[in-house]
This record gives C-alpha cells, structure tokens and sequence, in this order.
C-alpha cells in the first residue's frame, strides 16, 4: 500500500504532495514501481495533529482520488475518519476505507456496508493531538487484539461482509516506541483473528528512536520493520518507499519459500 498524503502536515512528507499535479504523478509512479493500492490521505494524523474540517479534507483529496481512479488500475483507500470524506470519496472512485478509528463515527459502518467497500480498521486511543499521552497497556499486544476483535465483531453486526475486513494495529498510534516494537516482534498475534493484517511502520517516529536518525534517513529502519513483520506474516505494508520496500517483500517471499516442492 503506497502512501500519498496530500496535507501540509504529515509528518514525514506533509506538503510535497499538496499539490493536486505533484499529488497524481506521484500515485502513478507508485503503481509503477509495484503499489497493490495508493492510499489517499487528507488529514494529518502524526502525534499532535489537529483535526481538519469535512470541506478542506474533501477540497483536498476529491481531485485526486477521482483522477487517480481513472487513470491506475489498482485500488484507491481513502484514508480517513470522517463518514462524509468516505462517501464522497467512494463516489469519487475509491474501494476501500481506511479508518484509524475503526469506524467509530456514527454512520462509518452503514457507509461501507451499503457501498460493499473494503475497510480497514486501525487501533488507536485518544485524537491524534493527545495520543501520546494514552499509552498505559497491561498489556499491549493482548489489549489491541481484543480491542481489533471487539471493532471486527461491531462491524459484521452492522452487516460488513467480514471478506472485505482488514485490521491494522496501528504502530506508533498512542503506543510508545517499545510498544511499536513488541507488536511487531508479535505481528504474527492478530493472525489468529481471521482477516489479513495490515502494518504501517513506514518512517515512524519510533525507528527514529532506534536509530537516532531524523525522518529522512529511516529506509533501511522502515526495510527491516518491514521485513521483520512480512516474516511474520503481515499481509498489507503500508509504506511511503514502495519500489525499495517492494523489493525487501520479495526478499522475505524467497526466503520463506525456499525449498518448498521439494522432497
């Protein structure tokens, strides 16, 4: 999955893709360099972000969305929290949702339903502007995978076909940098809960942490999160390098099969 935030804010790349031009000819190189799906992103959602409103989201992304669904042959994930953003967006041509909230806004589910859309629902705590200070677990890994559990069950009840579900645990999202890590040593946990796992460790403030590196020298950092969790048997990376970390999937796919067939 190919991040492309057109915001002015994003914590690694806020603003050089603000651009609706800029914006297009980076989601088609994406696809071109091997994205399975562009996720389209309106609204920062870094630690300390404030909130945007319904008009200058969709203002943001509508453009974008619509022409990149017309012109590339893979999916478009609107990556948003607000209903309103959603449904003008799958109006606009994308497939799938990309909830960090797990649809907790009142008409999220109802949205997704009635358009038969994919969903991806995200643990987080808290807003993004006080997300920090809500990382108190007993247990990190065990509390996100009841939590993801709990939002898979709220969705099937609101009638989701469960096929079109995907969970995410949200690294970096109200959990500190060793709670990211842990749930990463331990991606292989969600598995058990049915649906394809999603993980976004792409440039995070926590390999920042580990290698003592601004956000602009975290590649090799992001190429073993992610290498480490598709080991692990992540399904979906979402990522902001998608040539090079599309090459350290294959990588790990090679590794992992390797001697399959054979007697």
């Amino acid at each position: 999955m190919g991040i492309l935030n057109v915001t002015p804010d994003s914590f690694s790349d806020g603003g050089r893709f603000f651009d609706h031009e800029r914006a297009m000819a980076a989601g088609i190189e994406m696809v071109s360099h091997g994205a399975d799906i562009i996720d389209v992103g309106g609204e920062s959602t870094r630690p300390g972000a404030q909130p945007v409103s319904v008009a200058d989201e969709s203002a943001r992304i509508l453009p974008v969305v619509k022409r990149l669904a017309a012109e590339v042959d893979v999916p478009i994930s609107i990556d948003t929290r607000k209903p309103e953003v959603a449904a003008a967006a799958l109006d606009a041509g994308a497939t799938i949702v990309n909830d960090v909230t797990a649809g907790a806004a009142s008409g999220m589910f109802a949205l997704v339903r009635s358009a038969g859309a994919g969903m991806v629902l995200m643990h987080m705590r808290g807003e993004p502007a006080t997300m920090t200070s809500l990382t108190d677990y007993g247990d990190v890994v065990g509390d996100v995978r009841v939590y993801l559990s709990d939002r898979l069950r709220a969705a099937a009840d609101a009638g989701i076909d469960v096929e079109r579900l995907a969970v995410d645990p949200g690294l970096g999202f109200a959990k500190t940098t060793d709670q990211s890590l842990l749930l990463m040593k331990r991606t292989d946990s969600f598995l058990s809960l049915g649906r394809p796992v999603l993980v976004g460790p792409s440039r995070k403030s926590f390999v920042g942490d580990v290698l003592g590196s601004g956000v602009d020298e975290r590649f090799e950092g992001t190429a073993g999160a992610v290498a480490w969790t598709v080991a692990k048997g992540a399904h979906i990376v979402r990522v902001h390098d998608v040539r090079g970390m599309l090459r350290v999937v294959r990588m790990v796919d090679a590794i992992r099969l390797a001697g399959e067939g054979l007697s």
